[in-house]
């Protein structure tokens, strides 16, 4: 029998291509139909929001945090106005720490619905399970716009606590949302869980194995979908975390299933913690005294905080000044994306595009 000798060819997918989820590109190396390499490129999107924070005073800073992961911008300003509060000695009022816990988990709810819909519409389940999904999200958009006139970047949380209170309306609003969820997160069920096609396009295909995974500092559904059990809520409680009762979903097999599963249970229990922090929320100021121009101590902190996509980590230096000397950020999907070689080899271009939207990745905050 003779052998068919074949020559490997380069495919660049991206930078401008709806399957990779804004302008990121792929290049791709094909033995036949089987990717035998693929190269990961970013950086078209770049803004030097790190460089830029130099220049303004820590308030300033708050809206270009928005701006980050622009699907769940209030979970980037939690994150960086915790590290500034560490570094200042800022407490924050009780009523703004459940507050922000009701925001973040609204928030997370929102970016696994966005998550999941779009993973699907990548596979070919063109709009379907995707609008059913965005009907739910429009009605956490309209509470988000209820607090703070905005229906993607935020900008609500301030250094010391909230920039207002809610309205009268928002928590009979977030009651309703809350009571009628869990019945739209079975829908869902019923419709993709047991699909024969879900099935044969994610059952493990892309696997990601907890060694690399740990290895790798993967954070987030990513993470706890190859079985570690790793949540920063639980791990190393923020702003009221602790007083809640909840469960961190793990995978087992770490392939797209799993990271598709553990998402759709994590919406269940934010459903559930929303529900406590409702009960919980206390009365009183939402905002600490904070002068104007803060100028906290000489010094550093970091601060982390578990967002829809992982580990979201800020790190500020300060030279007692009223700008940060230097601004870090530990962004998740960053971090995430290195593993993204590793889980297409072996696959064929379509399983790429399905094992690529299942770390869901969002430019703004890889391209820093």
């Amino acid at each position: 029998m003779m052998e068919l000798k074949t020559e490997p060819v380069v495919i660049n997918m991206g930078p401008q291509h709806p399957s990779t989820h804004g302008v990121f590109r792929m290049r791709v190396t094909f033995d036949g139909e089987v990717i035998v390499d693929m190269e990961p490129v970013f950086g078209y999107l770049h803004r030097g929001i790190e460089k830029l924070a130099e220049e303004r005073t820590y308030t300033q800073v708050i809206p270009l945090t928005d701006r980050l992961d622009y699907v769940a911008s209030m979970t980037n300003n939690h994150a960086y106005v915790l590290a500034v509060e560490r570094l200042a000695g800022i407490t924050v009022p009780e009523r703004a720490e459940y507050l922000r816990v009701i925001m973040d988990e609204m928030m997370r709810i929102s970016s696994h619905l966005l998550a999941v819909g779009f993973l699907l519409n990548d596979m070919g389940a063109f709009f379907t399970p995707l609008m059913y999904m965005f009907r739910e999200r429009e009605k956490l958009l309209d509470l988000f716009e209820m607090v703070c006139g905005q229906r993607l970047t935020y900008n609500y949380m301030r250094i010391g606590g909230l920039s207002h209170d809610i309205p009268p309306e928002f928590l009979p609003a977030l009651n309703r949302f809350v009571q009628e969820m869990p019945h739209f997160i079975d829908e869902y069920d019923q419709l993709l869980a047991e699909n024969e096609i879900l099935l044969a396009r994610t059952k493990g295909v892309g696997v990601l194995s907890r060694e690399l995974a740990i290895n790798a500092s993967a954070s987030g559904p990513v993470l706890r979908a190859s079985g570690v059990s790793w949540d920063i809520r639980k791990a190393d409680p923020y702003s009221v975390y602790d007083r809640f009762k909840f469960q961190v979903p793990i995978g087992t097999a770490g392939d797209i299933y799993d990271r598709y599963w553990v998402r759709i249970q994590e919406m269940r229990h934010s459903v559930r913690i929303l529900e406590q922090a409702i009960k919980g929320l206390p009365s009183g100021e939402v905002m600490a005294k904070v002068p104007p121009l803060l100028r906290p101590p000489q010094g550093e902190a970091y601060a982390h905080i578990e967002s829809p996509r992982g580990e979201l980590g800020f790190y500020v230096v300060s030279d007692n000044s009223i700008a940060p000397y230097r601004l870090h950020i530990r962004a998740p999907t960053f971090i995430n994306l290195t593993t993204l070689r590793d889980l297409v080899i072996g696959w064929k271009l379509a399983d790429a595009v399905a094992v690529f939207g299942s770390i869901d990745i969002v430019l703004g905050e890889v391209d820093r």
